[in-house]
């Protein structure tokens, strides 16, 4: 079974199997998601979803609707492993989820056990409520409250367990909230007592059982029960059975009491929880802000030492002081007695050397020496001691667990649903809703807090700081003021350290115990937006890498190895505070600038060959540092090295701005064809002479191909067949050409052309290992496929290319394929698929600002609106496109096959005379193009609207006579239409005149058969 591993016991959570977030897009998908889980291995009737999921709110197409939302399920899903939307099965009457990798089946597993460690691990996997995201919805009701019930059998367990290991006091503390949430449980409310009695609180117990006492009689009408009764009778008599059995030592500590709640940190809370019995040396490092210290308490507040767990503050200490001894034994209550010749470190050991206890040193990134000698001696001379330490950097012991604190998850966009599964939103939510009573998450500010949370890299202390504002400010007027954070973010909370009270304060810590030579790195470092190599930073900030490790390990550097290759990363605010101490800027800037345009001209020409795939990603990784570049000194050399970069992901815009800027002459020349190119890919109208001059420094060029490429949309073919390099200088142009040349074979329907060069292009493409070139010939394959009738080969074709252009991220192909594929399912009468994929092409190429990608999604929207029967809608969308093609400079090769399409529809609507006029400028749009492939549909549609059904059976005749010389099949939805008016005439006409007439049209061209009108 495919690796995908589901969470209920909490938000609904996916993941895969090496534990990366799965992104289930939209609410409705989620539900669809929960509902399957909660009937997991089972078939759920569509009748019963579609009630789930929309009441009685269900859409005008309510199957087709949640069979679009089984489709984004399935692909969310194979997306993150491949081969796992075979998980989602389609089983008369409905669906089902089949899955064994669900957190419940785990806590089933562990919740039989009686042990306290697999209990405690049976309740650590809860990360909230069951099905919490969707937890009103009726549909997963019964089984959030089976779950629930089982939590509190398993929280009695474990508590019943920990009873038998002597832990009373704890016991009685953690029960104290469980009883107040379920007051009336009287299972729970047993085990509390018998821990409150256990612990020498006698009176406490009696008052506990007065008043669930008092609770039954008054909210139910009830007595406590028997076994409740005799419990209570026990602890009156001080039955003995009763007693605590003996404890090896008084547990206490001297953790400070929370004063709200810990957000987010549930998971590291859990595996902390199981490290420190295995581990005596934990050290949480991480920048400062991240929380090291509130997780610590917390991990240590929920541990279990005979000798209980003390905290040594250590900030107070002066940088370097050597009295880390005498904090430890001010912790440990120990006082120094008269005439003592003991050192405080002898002292220390001689204080805990038959004690077991959580020691917890706070902050020792200041006296790292001194931490690290005494540590060192207590793990050799005190068994029983175990030390959860926090540091800005590691103490560098043998044995020492570095446990790296992470910031908070941040949202990836301000989706309202997303937002409240960010662990950082929640923090930011719930600590500005404590300063102002009337804030809360909702539509209207999820965007701002998914902005906020990310500008502040979901840092806890400057999420908290941030919280504090929005009273004055409001959640935007903070966003807004993020520039300048380090005003800002201060508090003036009198019970926060002076370290933590602003920002600049919580960086100036670390800041100040760098030496000079490190500070000078750092804020070099800075001007890389987006964090870099080590190849980089060596050449950029002229360092080496032992001065890296040296700011990684002082939590300032974050070494990120997730990707391809390992980066070094500032946080956003650490970033800020460095380029404000940043002496030389221009001159790093300037080496910043060099080091990228060197590197974008290395991988320009590796775009076009077989490794292109690298190349891309390595340039995506890089795209802050290049936009940076850009701003500080690469200019236009760089801009053109990126040009082909930036049309294969769709950047268009980003392009040309780029591009704009002046250059010295080698460089506007280069520069030229590429400006000409982009601005006609986004629709702009550019005269041919400023085409042919753009192109004329190097016509055999790749960019001159490119400029000459962009006009075949704009339809000037014999411009393009002017410019187009005829003899190309490398293979990779040849390729390219032979794509126009293909394109416009398929313009003009002349197939043994579009055979011969989309073919040839594709073999060249591919013994090049050019994966982009391979997709664009292989279009041209299908598009020849679909001009033949065969339909399953061209779509198969297209959904392949659909895969490349996925894997690639080649987001202008990616519309391109949809819309294929969309086109497709219109010919194939599929007009429920032809809708869903040519609205994901249409929302893509909105997202890419790309005209061409519009135009062809648009389309297919538009002849499934029509041969749906959804004429208004239609009528729209292809009034639209006609206006487009009719307002070009030269008519756009898609404009016969619009007007022929909007005819239909306003001749469905019963308007035959302007559907007529609309046929016939189809007709001599296509006339003008010298395409008679594009002439065929037109007679047809000038047959459905004629008002002589003898001219009608002519032209008819002509069409049909006209698909066999062109080789153009029609498609089953084009017979539709023919069908239709066949059946008509030879009900007006008899069959026997109706083929006599057909025979007639079939002996006239085109030409002669527009004549009839």
């Amino acid at each position: 079974m495919t690796a995908v591993q589901f969470g209920v016991l909490g938000p609904l959570a996916v993941t895969t199997d090496a534990g990366e977030p799965v992104v289930v897009p939209g609410t409705k998908v989620r539900a669809l998601l929960a509902d399957l889980l909660a009937n997991r291995n089972q078939v759920v009737s569509a009748d019963r979803l579609i009630d789930d999921l929309w009441g009685d709110d269900a859409p005008a197409n309510p199957a087709g609707a949640l069979q679009v939302r089984v489709s984004q399920l399935r692909k969310a899903l194979n997306d993150a492993e491949p081969g796992a939307r075979e998980l989602v099965e389609s089983r008369p009457p409905g669906y089902l989820l089949r899955v064994d990798a669900v957190d419940v089946g785990r806590f089933d597993e562990l919740a039989r056990c009686a042990d306290v460690e697999r209990l405690t691990e049976a309740l650590a996997l809860w990360r909230g409520e069951a099905y919490a995201d969707v937890a009103d919805a009726e549909f997963v009701r019964a089984e959030a409250a089976r779950l629930a019930e089982q939590r509190l059998v398993v929280q009695e367990r474990l508590a019943q367990a920990r009873l038998a290991r002597g832990e009373h006091d704890l016991v009685a503390a953690d029960l104290a909230e469980l009883v107040a949430k379920h007051p009336l449980r009287e299972g729970l409310r047993a085990v509390q007592l018998r821990a409150l009695y256990a612990a020498g609180r006698q009176s406490e117990a009696l008052e506990s059982y007065a008043e669930l006492r008092a609770r039954l009689a008054e909210e139910l009408g009830l007595d406590p029960g028997p076994e409740l009764v005799a419990l209570h009778r026990r602890i009156l008599d001080q039955d003995a059975g009763l007693n605590a059995p003996p404890k090896a030592a008084v547990i206490r500590n001297n953790l400070p009491a929370p004063l709200d709640e810990l957000i987010g940190r549930d998971e590291a809370l859990a595996e902390l929880r199981a490290l420190l019995p295995r581990q005596r040396l934990v050290t949480l490092v991480g920048p400062g802000g991240v929380g090291k210290t509130r997780l610590a308490t917390e991990t240590a507040r929920a541990t279990s030492y005979p000798d209980g767990v003390r905290l040594v503050e250590l900030a107070p200490l002066p940088a370097g002081d050597a009295g880390v001894a005498e904090q430890v034994l001010g912790a440990l209550g120990a006082h120094e007695a008269a005439g003592t010749t003991q050192s405080p470190a002898d002292r220390v050991v001689t204080a805990l050397r038959h004690r077991q206890l959580l020691l917890v040193l706070d902050n020792c990134e200041h006296v790292i020496e001194p931490v690290a000698e005494l540590v060192a001696r207590l793990l050799r001379d005190v068994s029983g001691v175990s030390v959860l330490a926090t540091s800005r950097e590691p103490l560098g012991l043998t044995g020492e667990l570095l446990w790296e604190v992470p910031p908070l998850p941040v949202p990836d966009d301000g989706d309202l649903d997303a937002v409240r599964r960010s662990a950082a939103a929640r923090l930011f939510v719930a600590r500005a809703a404590a300063q102002q009573r009337g804030f809360r998450l909702d539509g209207q500010t999820a965007t701002a807090v998914a902005q906020l949370c990310r500008r502040l890299d979901g840092l806890p202390l400057a999420l908290e700081l941030a919280a504090t504002r929005v009273r004055a400010l409001g959640v935007r007027g903070v966003v807004d003021r993020l520039d300048d954070r380090f005003r800002l973010l201060t508090t003036a909370q009198r019970d926060m350290p002076p370290r933590q009270r602003t920002l600049t304060a919580v960086i100036g810590w670390s800041w100040d115990l760098l030496d000079e030579s490190d500070r000078v790195v750092l804020a070099q470092l800075a001007v890389f937006p987006d964090g870099c190599t080590p190849e980089a930073a060596e050449q950029v900030c002229r360092t080496d890498l032992d001065a890296l490790a040296r700011l990684v390990d002082r939590s300032l550097v974050v070494l990120d190895d997730s990707g391809a290759a390992p980066r070094y990363r500032l946080l956003e605010s650490v970033a800020a505070f460095c380029l404000e101490r940043l002496t030389d800027a221009d001159e790093v800037r300037g080496r910043h600038a060099s080091y990228y345009t060197e590197l974008a001209e290395r991988a320009d020409p590796g775009l076009r060959g077989a490794d292109q795939q690298r190349w891309l990603a390595l340039l995506d990784t890089e795209l802050a540092n290049l936009r940076s570049a850009l701003a500080h000194g690469g200019g236009l050399r760089l801009a053109v090295a990126l040009s082909w970069y930036w049309f294969l992901r769709g950047r268009l815009t980003e392009a040309r701005r780029a591009l704009a800027v002046p250059g010295d002459p080698e460089q506007e020349a280069r520069a030229a064809p590429w400006r000409v190119g982009f601005a006609l890919s986004q629709g702009e109208v550019i005269a041919p002479d400023d085409v042919r001059a753009a192109v004329a420094a190097d016509p055999s060029s790749h960019a001159a191909w490119f400029a000459v490429n962009a006009l075949i949309e704009h339809g000037d073919l014999a411009l393009v067949s002017e410019l187009l390099p005829t003899a190309a200088t490398d293979p990779w142009t040849e390729a390219a050409v032979l794509t126009s040349l293909a394109h416009i074979a398929h313009a003009n329907g002349d197939q043994a052309t579009l055979e011969r060069t989309a073919t040839r292009s594709a073999a060249l493409f591919a013994d090049l290992g050019d994966r982009w070139g391979r997709l664009r010939a292989t279009e041209w394959v299908g598009g020849l496929a679909d001009m033949r009738g065969e339909h399953e080969r061209a779509a198969a074709l297209h959904r392949e290319g659909l895969r490349w252009a996925e894997e690639l991220a080649l987001w202008p192909q990616v519309c391109a394929e949809l819309s294929w594929l969309a086109w497709l399912a219109v010919q194939t009468r599929d007009y429920a698929q032809a809708r869903e994929l040519a609205e994901r092409a249409y929302d893509l190429a909105v997202e890419q600002g790309s005209p061409g990608a519009l135009i062809f999604a648009e389309m297919s929207l538009g002849l499934a609106a029509r041969r749906d029967g959804k004429l208004d809608l239609a009528v729209t969308h292809l009034s639209h496109l006609a206006d487009l093609g009719r307002g070009e400079s030269q008519p756009a090769l898609y404009l016969p096959m619009v007007l022929v399409e909007l005819g239909y529809a306003i001749e469905q609507g019963g308007d035959p005379d302007a559907a007529l006029a609309l046929h016939i400028e189809a007709f001599e749009v296509a006339e003008a193009m010298a395409t008679m492939r594009d002439a065929v549909g037109p007679l047809e549609g000038m047959a459905a609207a004629v008002r002589s059904p003898e001219v009608a059976a002519r032209l008819l005749g002509a069409a049909a006579a006209a698909r066999i010389a062109t080789q153009s099949p029609a498609a089953p939805a084009e017979r539709d239409d023919t069908d239709r008016v066949t059946a008509r005439l030879r009900a007006e006409l008899g069959p026997e005149r109706f083929d006599a007439l057909l025979a007639e049209g079939a002996r006239l061209s085109p030409g002669e058969a527009r004549a009839q009108l």
